[in-house]
């Protein structure tokens, strides 16, 4: 689920302790392992699984969220990663308002969309924004689809029912089952579907990768789009192609891998720890995989790009810099901060940095999007 923030800050907390780099490094291209041990067959894989016990951990991820406990801004401004989680989400805001601004520009009917891992709300106010008409919400954790229901009810009381857009919310595993009996009206198709830091944990098997991506994409209507944030799997491998224990991260995250063996293309499994937020088993996405199994659905991949690039991209709209501020994406750069690992052009009104341990964590993510432009096989 997403490490992102859940709710926005109406002020910016003290500045915390935190040891800052000597110099920012030079942007450069970003180093990939080689991809060959990769590219196995998709028989050949589904060979290799077949032939040994599959673990499921769908119940383990499910428990792990149901315990999370629900917390207010000020315990959250005090964490070592409040700022790191309001870059995600500021990610998250531009992704999903850019595609709801071109569904708006190019259709006059209603917009509606499927949250897919819906967590406990933190995208409500984004669907709010964005002005649709109806929202599914289904996410594996009986615990934060009850939060995400109670945000949604809390929000439509202050707003007065006044633009506020229907809602559902359904607690079902997407990886095992489809959604569509479980709908209001089983017939329902969407526009967008955003699927924001999960898919992920559904390439544990070719099954359970396949219904995700079929819930994500099978009612989409024409002209409609899957969305996402998941781990980069080639970074993944680069930093613990790097370490000799196969784990990598810092006083804020933690990755550990199980073996040296090349990577399958499903159940690729690592663990993933981030402070008071994540600490459960992830799987690599291995995106030319993703993009033929989604080809298979009509759907094509028409951008990826890691979180650093995106945000390279993204911020040199003003309206997306304002946002940047408005969100407290970045911590604001004080005087005795100006060698920082990373800080906005000069030229802004604003200039603000992430510490290196949020930045490392953050800079291992990227965003997609996809759109039908394709037979289904």
């Amino acid at each position: 689920m997403e490490p992102s923030s859940e709710s926005r800050p109406e002020s910016r907390p003290e500045s915390r302790p935190e040891s800052r780099p000597e110099s920012r490094p030079e942007s450069r291209p970003e180093s990939r392992p080689e991809s060959r041990p990769m590219k196995r067959s998709l028989d050949e894989d589904e060979e290799s699984l077949s032939k040994r016990k599959a673990s499921d951990h769908s119940s383990e991820v499910a428990d792990h969220y149901n315990r999370l406990q629900e917390v207010g801004l000020q315990v959250r401004s005090q964490s070592r990663i409040f700022y790191m989680r309001n870059f995600n989400n500021w990610v998250k805001s531009v992704l999903i308002g850019e595609i709801l601004d071109q569904l708006r520009r190019s259709r006059t009917s209603p917009v509606r969309v499927l949250d897919l891992g819906c967590g406990k709300g933190g995208d409500l106010l984004k669907w709010r924004r964005g002005n649709i008409s109806h929202l599914v919400c289904t996410d594996i954790a009986e615990v934060s689809v009850d939060q995400c229901r109670s945000r949604f009810e809390e929000m439509k009381k202050k707003s007065h029912n006044n633009d506020m857009f229907t809602a559902e919310f359904i607690t079902a595993d997407a990886t095992k089952e489809p959604l569509w009996p479980r709908l209001a009206d089983s017939t329902l198709t969407f526009d967008l579907c955003s699927c924001q830091f999960v898919v992920h944990y559904s390439f544990e098997s070719r099954t359970k990768a396949e219904m995700m991506l079929k819930n994500a994409c099978e009612r989409l209507r024409p002209g409609g789009y899957f969305i996402g944030t998941t781990p980069d799997a080639y970074e993944l491998m680069r930093r613990a192609s790097l370490s000799q224990d196969l784990s990598f991260g810092n006083e804020v995250f933690k990755v550990r891998f199980k073996s040296r063996s090349p990577p399958s293309l499903f159940g690729a499994e690592y663990h993933f720890s981030l402070e008071g937020v994540v600490d459960v088993p992830e799987f690599m996405v291995y995106f030319p995989l993703m993009t033929r199994m989604l080809e298979k659905l009509g759907m094509r991949l028409i951008l990826k790009s890691r979180f650093s690039e995106f945000f390279e991209e993204k911020v040199k709209d003003e309206q997306h810099r304002s946002l940047l501020q408005k969100m407290s994406a970045l911590e604001r750069l004080r005087k005795e901060l100006y060698k920082c690992f990373y800080v906005t052009s000069v030229t802004f009104a604003f200039q603000g940095t992430l510490s290196r341990s949020e930045w490392e964590a953050a800079s291992e993510y990227k965003t997609f999007r996809t759109e039908p432009g394709l037979d289904k096989d």
